[in-house]
């Protein structure tokens, strides 16, 4: 029998009842085998192990010095595989580390503000936060969460939604007294279209032109790799932006940006997920958790 065959803390368990209980018979009610198979499982157990660990006879049994040492260990195993299956399955104590990938936008706007309630509730888990706007291999980037814009792609990724959230086309205040303010699609020849430094699943905008609407692309001399990068610019007045609605309602309302070619039919809108590594498996209780949090309390709608 190879050594990956053999279950060895199912024999630990037997062992330890047939200690504790005091003979062959009495352990196999426990286990719900007969006394012979727990007879021959010791006698195994021995052979492999290559000493004696009890001394049979008609009246009791005895354990030598090296099942004495042997029974100790394996007490001290198993009550360690316990803890260790109550820690992975519990949910009333989940512990470890959650290592999120996620947006700028998303990690400043949403995840930052709320984490601190999380942790409160759960003091045994640990988050270590990555920020990037591109698209990871999770496993590759050993993440356990991503939270991701856009249209999931068949993968085999399970995605949890967090909302939908409007895009919206604003510029500073100074910029638009410096340029004009854009009416049409036309309008923005002349005006620098801040972009993403990589492709997007939307990238042009969708503006107003006559009866009609017509897609523009992004062009301008400045672009960035996260959407707080281009909001920072678009507030300094280096360009238009069009950003999701949730990182940008403040700086409205505070008047540093104002929003600009708002129109029913240009009104688009991007999903959010939190995507994560887990088809046709259990979730460990720590990312269980998490993810039961953010769809409550991680929404961009």
């Amino acid at each position: 029998m190879g050594r990956q065959d053999i279950n060895r803390s199912g024999e630990m368990e037997v062992f330890v009842q047939v200690v504790e209980r005091g003979g062959f018979s009495a352990a196999a009610r426990a286990c719900r085998m007969t006394p012979s198979a727990v007879s021959k499982l010791v006698a195994r157990l021995e052979s492999r192990l290559g000493a004696r660990l009890v001394n049979r006879s008609t009246r009791k049994l005895l354990l030598t010095p090296e099942g004495q040492a042997f029974y100790e260990r394996c007490v001290r195993i198993l009550a360690d595989i316990d803890e260790a299956e109550r820690s992975a399955a519990s949910l009333d104590n989940p512990r470890g580390l959650i290592r999120i990938n996620t947006s700028a936008a998303y990690g400043t706007h949403v995840l930052a503000p709320i984490l601190s309630r999380f942790l409160c509730d759960y003091p045994g888990i640990s988050v270590e936060i990555v920020q990037t706007d591109l698209v990871v291999d999770l496993l590759a980037e050993r993440a356990d969460i991503a939270v991701r814009a856009g249209p999931m792609t068949s993968s085999s990724l399970v995605a949890r939604k967090l909302g939908d959230t409007r895009l919206m086309i604003v510029a500073s205040p100074d910029y638009l007294a410096r340029h004009g303010t854009p009416v049409t699609a036309n309008d923005l020849e002349h005006h620098c279209r801040l972009g993403f430094g990589y492709v997007r699943a939307f990238s042009d905008w969708e503006v107003p032109q006559g009866d009609g609407i017509v897609s523009v692309p992004v062009a301008g001399r400045v672009s960035a790799s996260d959407g707080e990068a281009i909001r920072h610019l678009a507030i300094g007045g280096t360009g238009l932006a069009r950003l999701a609605a949730f990182t940008v309602r403040e700086d409205i309302a505070a008047g540093r940006l104002v929003q600009v070619l708002d129109d029913p039919r240009t009104r688009r809108s991007e999903a959010f997920h939190a995507v994560y590594v887990g088809q046709g498996g259990h979730l460990p209780a720590r990312i269980r958790v998490m993810l039961d949090f953010l769809s409550e309390h991680g929404r961009v709608d």
